[in-house]
């Protein structure tokens, strides 16, 4: 599965020369008293930014902290989450220790003032703390407690945000310039958990590599979210945070947003227009999240017909089943 991508920038920061390091703005002591990795419950938290800097330390750089702190500790994720998304070419900068040592050499000192602006606001949250607020309240919800590694580093190219590929390949990426961090973390959490739970339970639905089984992934995830804040936030900002101006749009064009892409959702090749709208444009107009918002409404005309708490059905359905129940396709007709 790849949760959370959003987008992906063109690759640049590696044809650049090398600039020479500038006096720290960052503490170094401090980050040397970050633990490496952080054990809540069954989620593991990867600190491979600290080994990021503290390679240049000296204005040294050490390229065995990069394999062994950074590539190892999470192999998986480099080699099977980014190694993929980012195709052949680009792959070959993740998958092995002579690509991650030739970025990572180049990296920070070409957006060194970023990434030391990047650590301080992370230092500034108590990122143990949050996870631990989370998950309490997250355990009354669920049937399946997450188990998942959770990387948080810097990377030249930047598509997953705050996702990744399984529970064991997730990432927080510390520079992707369209994530806020604090936000990310606090309300972006119980999505990406949500994520890891629900996937558990995919695993029986044959068709959970179609369209539909994705788009109602995120959509569920999105959901969630809105059930876990106690509803008292606004639908619009339970799926990606979009303002109630994207969701008014949606509304207002929802017939013939079903009705163009109900022919896709049994579509596994994940290039089409209800996943891929941002490429394949066929609604041209239409704001991010397309199908997560999609999937959000299928859930909520389920719940609406089945009561308060049904969402917590869904765990244990199809994704067709999930439609099939939701009469979200009579309502459309209704239109």
């Amino acid at each position: 599965m790849k949760r959370s991508i959003l987008f992906v920038l063109p690759f640049t920061g590696l044809l650049l020369s090398p600039q020479p390091l500038i006096a720290q703005s960052i503490d170094l002591k401090k980050i040397e008293k970050i633990p490496d990795s952080v054990k809540i419950e069954n989620i593991v938290i990867l600190n491979l930014f600290k080994h990021q800097l503290l390679a240049h330390k000296n204005n040294k750089y050490d390229s065995a902290r990069i394999v062994n702190h950074v590539y190892l500790p999470h192999k998986k994720l480099w080699d099977s989450c980014y190694g993929v998304i980012f195709g052949e070419e680009n792959g070959r900068l993740f998958n092995n220790p002579k690509g991650m040592i030739s970025w990572n050499k180049i990296l920070y000192r070409n957006n060194k003032k970023q990434f030391e602006e990047k650590t301080n606001l992370l230092l500034g949250i108590n990122v143990e703390k949050v996870f631990k607020k989370t998950l309490t309240k997250f355990r009354t919800f669920v049937p399946f407690q997450p188990k998942a590694k959770i990387s948080l580093l810097f990377t030249p190219l930047t598509g997953i945000a705050f996702g990744g590929c399984n529970d064991e390949q997730f990432a927080l990426e510390l520079n992707n310039k369209d994530l806020d961090i604090p936000y990310a973390l606090e309300k972006g959490l119980p999505h990406e958990l949500n994520h890891i739970v629900y996937e558990h339970f995919r695993k029986a639905d044959p068709d959970r590599e179609s369209a539909l089984s994705q788009t109602i992934d995120e959509g569920f995830a999105c959901y969630f979210s809105y059930v876990f804040f106690d509803r008292k936030i606004g639908k619009h900002e339970a799926v990606e945070n979009m303002t109630q101006e994207n969701w008014d749009w949606y509304i207002r064009n929802e017939k013939e947003i079903f009705t163009k892409l109900k022919p896709y959702f049994s579509d596994t090749s994940g290039h089409n227009p209800l996943l891929r709208n941002d490429q394949l444009h066929l609604f041209p107009e239409a704001p991010k999240s397309l199908n997560y918002w999609l999937g959000f409404r299928i859930i909520e005309k389920y719940v609406e017909k089945h009561g308060q708490d049904s969402w917590e059905d869904i765990y244990n359905l199809t994704s067709k089943d999930i439609l099939e129940k939701s009469d979200y396709e009579k309502y459309i007709e209704s239109l």
